[in-house]
């Protein structure tokens, strides 16, 4: 006979369990090829019952997106404490696995997915991801050892997430860029952030 209730312990578990199914998704096989229905079947529950905790994928997505921020803390300060990496390699791995994110288990938004994502946030939502957004990027300059303010922490969050954004985009959604070069496209931006935060690195904030 199916289970008519749940406790809200309950319920709380089953919520914490399918961010994590759906952040272990998406960071496998790309958000847009993660359905609700490979995520709700992982945890074990119903169609009806997943959007009992999520009105839509969307309000999923930004709370994996959430869950996601204290483990790539955790990555860039294992990479800072590699006595075999200098801290430019440490720096240029860090946002090199992030730009390939799905080779490395990290989730990364496309164009098309933060367009429909942003479109659906309230207003209220919208205020604490932004919020929640600069605490990450100021954080991880902070474990490069870079003092930020926040023209320093604005300017990282965009040219990291455009060398991200860009690598994803080539060439469906960007089809007049040279797919060839992607690659070599992406380590030239990355090599251009890196000089930045070296400069930043030895000089005070203005």
């Amino acid at each position: 006979m199916p289970r008519v209730a749940y406790s809200e312990e309950d319920r709380e578990r089953i919520r914490t369990e399918l961010v994590a199914a759906g952040l272990e998704l998406m960071a496998k096989q790309g958000i847009q090829h993660t359905t609700v229905e490979q995520v709700y079947k992982r945890v074990g529950i119903s169609r009806t019952f997943f959007y009992s905790f999520f009105s839509t994928k969307e309000d999923l997505i930004v709370e994996t997106l959430y869950l996601q921020q204290p483990k790539i803390i955790k990555y860039v300060q294992t990479l800072m404490a590699d006595p075999a990496l200098s801290w430019r390699d440490a720096v240029k791995q860090f946002l090199h696995a992030c730009c390939y994110g799905e080779k490395n288990g990290i989730a990364v938004l496309t164009i098309e997915e933060q367009q429909l994502i942003f479109k659906r946030l309230s207003k209220g939502s919208y205020q604490e991801f932004r919020q929640k957004q600069l605490r990450l990027f100021r954080e991880i300059l902070e474990n490069f050892g870079i003092k930020a303010d926040t023209a320093r922490i604005h300017l990282f969050t965009n040219l990291s997430l455009t060398a991200m954004v860009v690598r994803r985009a080539i060439p469906s959604t960007l089809p007049l860029f040279v797919p060839e070069a992607a690659d070599e496209t992406v380590d030239f931006q990355l090599n251009a952030i890196v000089d930045t935060l070296e400069k930043w690195k030895t000089r005070p904030i203005p």
